[in-house]
């Protein structure tokens, strides 16, 4: 059992997703979202967890199966790590199939980070 806490999300099409927290120039955030976007932004703050979720949201197909991504310059177990902190900040998902694990990134994800760090429109 896990104590992960998964950021909260609303689903919509690409465009009309919201992230965990408004953009950043949309008015200052409170405490609870701050911490929320940290937690995010904390898990990518590693440079191997950033190359691994850059490796599964790059694959072709969207997926990558951890056997096609683990080659970052460390151990097996320190890829799975990786992998599972990435996952506990909700910002990958994992499927099993056979022996392999399946890692995505929603594309929900990509568009409240995009949201959480997007200028506002020009007038």
């Amino acid at each position: 059992m896990s104590n992960a806490e998964v950021l909260p999300m609303l689903e919509g099409d690409s465009q009309s997703v919201m992230p965990c927290c408004p953009p950043l120039t949309e008015r200052p955030m409170t405490a609870e979202e701050a911490a929320r976007a940290a937690r995010m932004f904390k898990a990518l703050g590693d440079p191997v967890r950033l190359r691994l979720f850059s490796a599964v949201a790059s694959h072709e197909g969207g997926e990558a199966c951890v056997c096609d991504i683990s080659d970052v310059g460390v151990s097996q177990p320190t890829v799975s790590h990786h992998l599972k902190k990435l996952k506990e900040a909700g910002l990958l998902v994992s499927e099993r199939r056979g022996t392999w694990v399946y890692y995505r990134v929603e594309p929900s994800v990509l568009a409240a980070m995009g949201n959480l760090l997007a200028l506002p429109a020009a007038a």
